[in-house]
């Protein structure tokens, strides 16, 4: 069942109101500005993104609870349940949509079409067709590309260099998700121009999983997770699963690793958050999405689990841990 939370913070900081368009307008109809926080996941993964985009927004004048208000819902990786709360924002009147992952940020744009959106975090948004140019994205969405497909020969090195005699890869994709679904064939592509033999795990719901890693078991030296919704809902499975057949797995977000996965590498996601947050400003301030460029990342850390590391037996090089952002101990 998906959570649905509302969150009211009264908190006096200094700054006063911001006399700008859209909280004029939202004077006007007798409420404070409106911004509608669809998570895709649910608040004990991510508050910690939502979090940083707040603390942002109070820095750039915006204090929640003061000239600002935030309706939350989380949709714990289901489309169907974004489809319904992007609805229910509608029927809210919020002034604005912040969302992220990408069949999360499709739902909304197809339920609240209306409605401006910004999507703090989002995969390859102009060849998923989330918007029709990176410089001048059109519609009523713009925000922040993760560039997980011009991650994957890092990850593919990394992982090289963590386990030097790889030979056979495991990938495992949500094909009901075309960010996935491209990701994939980066992978797959990148694979065989060195030499890995590929096998492709292919899941549409969390039922999958299971029997997917079960037929994996003993054909592959290292699975490749491609980011998904779904597939981040199921990291306490799938890296448990990994870890019980000695599979050590390459991931994209640190929330996957402080799961027990091995590695990841990818945005630093509070950093997107905050960002957008500067999105979400100029659209208070007036601006449309349409004329928004997408932006891209700027931070990217390294996340070893080195407890996982030890449990599958592998030695991490010093070099390795030396370039790590952050070790899980």
């Amino acid at each position: 069942m998906s959570t649905r939370i509302e969150r009211r913070e009264f908190i006096s900081l200094l700054g006063g109101a911001a006399a700008w368009p859209v909280g004029a307008r939202a004077q006007q109809r007798g409420k404070l500005p409106t911004i509608g926080f669809l998570g895709s996941g649910t608040p004990a993964a991510q508050s910690q993104w939502a979090a940083a985009l707040v603390q942002r927004l109070r820095e750039l004048g915006w204090i929640e609870g003061h000239n600002l208000a935030i309706e939350y819902r989380w949709a714990e990786g289901r489309s169907d349940s974004a489809t319904e709360f992007a609805a229910e924002f509608v029927r809210l009147k919020v002034d604005l949509i912040v969302t992220y992952a990408n069949p999360i940020v499709l739902a909304a744009k197809q339920a609240a079409s209306g409605v401006p959106i910004v999507f703090a975090a989002a995969a390859d948004p102009l060849g998923t067709g989330l918007v029709a140019s990176l410089a001048r994205p059109g519609g009523n969405a713009t925000g922040l590309s993760i560039q997980n497909t011009d991650l994957v020969g890092k990850h593919l090195e990394l992982l090289r260099d963590l386990i030097p005699g790889l030979r056979r890869l495991a990938i495992m994709v949500n094909v009901g998700n075309s960010a996935s679904v491209l990701e994939m064939r980066a992978v797959q592509a990148a694979a065989r121009t060195i030499g890995l033999e590929v096998a492709t795990l292919e899941i549409r719901r969390s039922e999958d999983i299971s029997h997917a890693l079960e037929e994996l078991r003993g054909h592959a030296e290292a699975l490749y997770v491609c980011i998904d919704t779904v597939l981040f809902a199921n990291r306490i499975r799938i890296s448990t699963i990994a870890l019980g057949d000695r599979l050590p797995t390459m991931l994209s977000n640190r929330e996957f690793v402080a799961a027990g996965g091995l590695m990841s590498y990818g945005p630093n996601f509070p950093d997107l958050f905050r960002r957008a947050a500067d999105l979400v400003d100029k659209i208070l301030r007036g601006a449309k999405p349409a004329d928004i460029p997408v932006e891209q990342p700027i931070k990217f850390d390294l996340i070893i689990n080195l407890k996982t590391a030890k449990a599958l037996g592998l030695d991490v090089p010093p070099t390795l841990l030396a370039r790590a952002d952050e070790v899980i101990e």
